[in-house]
């Protein structure tokens, strides 16, 4: 018998307009960027999606490189969509992005008209769609005018393969100007899509402002900090399996003495509210008013139900963000 959606799926799951528009998305979003790759067990990845949708998760998240390699999880996440959500293409929002190296030569990555509207067509490809909900540029060129950048956009969106422009990794000046751009083609900028974390606070400096302002959604990768902020590696060892010992985005040297004082403190603040470190790091990122929702990574089931489980913890008190502060530290995690 084939997949068939829990019908109390959208009984708990919290929703969030996305900035001035019409769109929502829910508070936590399942990335493909890890862990749907070609070596990824595929009955593990129908499991993960399977059970997100169920829980009210509609937003699933891509890129024309995840994997690996490059385009896999595009590809993988295609046969799941039809042999499982076909019948649920409406409900869904899918995305995707272009901006990073994908094929050889002077045409595969950054922002030329070329390049993003190639890939957008490679990624309806694989991923056996008529289009995808959200196109990004997934980083600012700065060797391209902006203006052939948001206009290949604004195509996609016109040519109806995408129906809403975002940009991603765009600092708060660069998100602007892209806004100014897409409206003169009458296309709004729906989304930005930063890192934000307990251990990177950039966007706090200016872009969420920006965003707040200009009626922008946030979409924010990486709130656990490449695993950091979970319980995995305060030990102060690195678990054969982690990210760390796999030396994706994430060294081993990271696992600092200075790390563990912070990630334990913070530990104990969450055990104070009944959460595991990780839905402590969800909470906070989602306590701020511009974030729409919080992009997470899940290498099996149990690891999605306990951090969708996060949505069900009360809010963080005034009395509680005060303690955290003093180890929420921009800078601790390497710039990648």
């Amino acid at each position: 018998m084939g997949y068939q959606a829990a019908d109390n799926r959208y009984e708990n799951m919290k929703y969030r307009r996305t900035g001035k528009s019409g769109l929502l998305l829910p508070e936590i979003s399942l990335g493909l960027w890890h862990n749907f790759g070609d070596k990824d067990s595929k009955s593990t990845q129908k499991a993960i999606l399977r059970r997100a949708f169920d829980l009210g998760v509609t937003h699933f998240d891509l890129a024309n490189n995840y994997g690996p390699s490059a385009g896999s999880a595009e590809k993988n996440f295609g046969v799941h969509l039809a042999r499982d959500f076909a019948a649920y293409r409406d409900e869904l929002i899918i995305s995707t992005k272009a901006g990073y190296n994908m094929w050889a030569g002077p045409y595969g990555e950054w922002g030329s008209r070329k390049y993003l509207l190639s890939s957008l067509d490679q990624s309806l490809q694989r991923m056996g769609l008529d289009y995808v909900d959200i196109f990004y540029s997934h980083r600012y060129d700065p060797n391209t005018p902006l203006e052939e950048t948001m206009g290949a956009l604004a195509t996609a969106v016109h040519s109806g393969k995408a129906l809403y422009a975002g940009v991603s990794n765009y600092d708060a000046q660069q998100t602007s100007a892209a806004k100014k751009i897409l409206e003169s083609k009458g296309v709004p900028l729906l989304i930005n899509q930063p890192r934000y974390s307990m251990f990177d606070r950039t966007a706090e400096a200016s872009l969420f402002d920006t965003l707040g302002l200009e009626g922008i959604g946030s979409i924010v990768f990486s709130p656990l900090a490449q695993g950091l902020l979970t319980n995995r590696y305060l030990s102060g060892s690195v678990p054969k399996n982690s990210r760390a010992a796999k030396n994706h985005f994430l060294k081993p040297t990271e696992i600092s003495a200075e790390y563990l004082e912070h990630a334990k403190a913070l530990n104990e603040i969450a055990a104070g509210r009944g959460q595991s470190l990780s839905q402590l790091a969800l909470s906070w990122v989602l306590r701020q008013p511009t974030v729409t929702s919080a992009l997470i990574g899940a290498s099996s089931v149990k690891q999605l139900e306990q951090n969708l489980a996060t949505l069900s913890s009360p809010k963080l008190s005034l009395e509680e963000l005060k303690l955290i502060e003093p180890h929420a530290i921009h800078g601790l995690v390497l710039k990648r």
